[in-house]
């Protein structure tokens, strides 16, 4: 069996540290330091969550997702309206050369 990685506190927090001040990808510094991706993806996931208020200027992320949820709403709304006016279009073409 598998024995358990046992990490200190102040690794934990020096981890944290390299990947919210360098901006490097989660992905990067675990291979870096040696750790699983996962294993650092949670300690900084829950930095984040015990620090809300370092991360108030984070929030773009989210408004550019709700954005781009509107924005394919929007577009599948715009894709039936061209649908329908092609149809329309369609059916007086051919009453006209009826």
């Amino acid at each position: 069996m598998t024995e358990r990685k046992k990490y200190t506190a102040e690794f934990k927090q020096r981890a944290v540290d390299l990947v919210i001040d360098s901006g490097r990808p989660i992905a990067q510094v675990s291979v870096d330091i040696g750790v699983k991706e996962g294993t650092l993806g949670n300690w900084v996931r829950k930095y984040r969550q015990d620090h809300p208020e370092e991360f108030a200027g984070d929030a773009p992320e989210s408004v550019a997702y709700a954005e781009h949820q509107r924005v394919l709403k929007e577009n599948a709304k715009l894709k039936q309206e061209v649908e329908f006016l092609s149809k329309v279009s369609a059916f007086f073409a051919s009453k006209q050369q009826s």
